[in-house]
């Protein structure tokens, strides 16, 4: 029991000293201006983001900053340079903006209202400092994906996500996306905050797709950090897709 209770404290300490550098990231600008954004720092770039409260997608969550903080620090392992890269949900689009400032070609999604303020800040925060220009394009989850994303000619080595599972009615459509865009050699890395039970849900169902592997367990924040990749080759449909 003693030790059972020792592991348990020196795990909270290690998860409360975690969680404080990742958000130690964000700052406040320190004079208010005429237009309201959030400040960031990774790559060793100051990042502006404008966030627009009307838009649930539009609101910056910590699950981006736990995402950008592992990617940042774990280049040895996950070296972004010169990957093809796409986010899924990108929000606000930090996490497409600190990948591309690490080196990847970047394809950034979202639903077609949150694309206006992504792309702003997308452009805003990469111009003349990225080896590549990111593609902000719309993606409706299991709409027009294959046709979008035809994978003869799509292949990506990662794909990014951060607080795309919440309580919304297209988690199935979610899964199918992911499924459809993890290709053999695919790389998944998604960060999760734990609310409700469809999150949990999602998980289990998940892990009969994808081999999941557990990077950060940070339950301060409640938010875990998965890599998972494919446990078979494509399905029947997206082989005669890939054909």
């Amino acid at each position: 029991m003693e030790d059972s209770n020792i592991k348990e404290e020196a795990g909270a300490a290690v998860d409360a000293e975690l969680a404080k550098a990742i958000m130690s990231r964000q700052f406040h600008p320190s004079l208010i201006g005429p237009e309201a954004w959030e400040g960031y720092m990774f790559s060793d770039m100051e990042i502006r983001i404008k966030e627009s409260t009307d838009l649930y997608g539009a609101v910056l969550w910590p699950s981006a900053m736990v995402l950008c903080y592992f990617l940042e620090n774990n280049l040895d392992k996950y070296n972004l340079t010169d990957k093809n890269v796409i986010e899924l949900g990108a929000g606000t689009g930090l996490v497409s903006i600190v990948s591309s400032l690490l080196g990847a070609k970047v394809t950034s999604t979202d639903l077609p209202d949150v694309l206006g303020n992504l792309r702003y800040n997308v452009v805003r925060n990469t111009k003349d400092r990225c080896k590549y220009i990111p593609l902000v394009t719309e993606l409706i989850w299991g709409q027009e994906v294959e046709q979008r994303f035809p994978l003869a000619t799509h292949r990506f080595d990662y794909i990014l996500a951060a607080d795309v599972v919440y309580a919304h009615p297209y988690l199935e459509e979610l899964m199918d996306t992911f499924d459809y865009l993890c290709q053999e050699n695919t790389q998944i890395l998604w960060a999760m905050r734990f609310r409700l039970d469809p999150e949990n849900s999602f998980v289990d169902r998940f892990r009969q797709r994808f081999h999941v592997e557990q990077l950060y367990d940070l339950p301060s924040l409640s938010i875990k950090l998965y890599r998972a990749w494919r446990k078979d080759g494509r399905t029947k449909n997206q082989g005669q897709a890939a054909a």
